[in-house]
Order: structure tokens, then sequence, then C-alpha cells
């Protein structure tokens, strides 16, 4: 490990076999989109949809949410158009969700 690197940095950067969180029952991965404040922010799913989130409290300290992160959401049971956020994915991650093709159509922009 090099010594002018932080000991978490030098970790990313040579973890290659990563267990990435995969999402379970109604859970779904997401992109962040647009923040719109107050641990809320609007999220595109997979299949599309547009989804507003929220960052849980007990996980506000923790997760620092920023537009462009790959995010793993849960939907609430009464409002499938609202969901918490559950965990954010690190880039080591993403790069093994795309070689299991999880990460199908997330990644295309779409433009009008």
């Amino acid at each position: 490990m090099a010594s002018n690197l932080k000991k978490g940095v030098a970790d990313l950067q040579n973890q290659e076999n990563v267990r990435a969180r995969i999402p379970r029952g109604d859970q779904f991965i997401g992109l962040v989109e647009k923040r719109l404040g107050g641990s809320r922010m609007n999220i595109r799913s997979m299949t599309g949809e547009n989804i507003m989130a929220r960052v849980p409290g007990r996980a506000k300290k923790f997760l620092w949410i920023r537009e462009g992160d790959i995010v793993l959401l849960e939907p609430w049971e009464f409002d499938k158009k609202k969901a918490d956020l559950v965990y954010k994915y690190k880039p080591n991650e993403i790069k093994q969700l795309e070689k299991k093709g999880l990460l199908g159509d997330l990644n295309q922009v779409e433009e009008f």
C-alpha cells in the first residue's frame, strides 16, 4: 500500500472482488437526478419513472448524496411513487452491478 494514500482510498482502489448489494423484494436501483432540499430528491428508476425519495433520519449523518449517484431504494407501502433511500453504491460496487447487467438503462440520458 502506498504511504501517501489514506487507508480508505487505497482500499477502494485495490478491491477487485466486491459484493454489491442486490435489490431484494420491492427494492430497486435508481439514479439521483435532482436534490430538492430537506433530505429529499428526485430519482429516476430503471423503468424510467420519476420517484420522490428521502433519506431516513437514522442515515442522514452517514449518507451524503449528490446528483448522479446510484442508490438502492425501498418504496413506501402505501405510495409507490415515494421511496426511502437504503444504500448508496460505491464506484467499485457500480462496476460489479454493470458486470451483472443490473444497470442496463440507467446510464442512458434522456433528452427532449
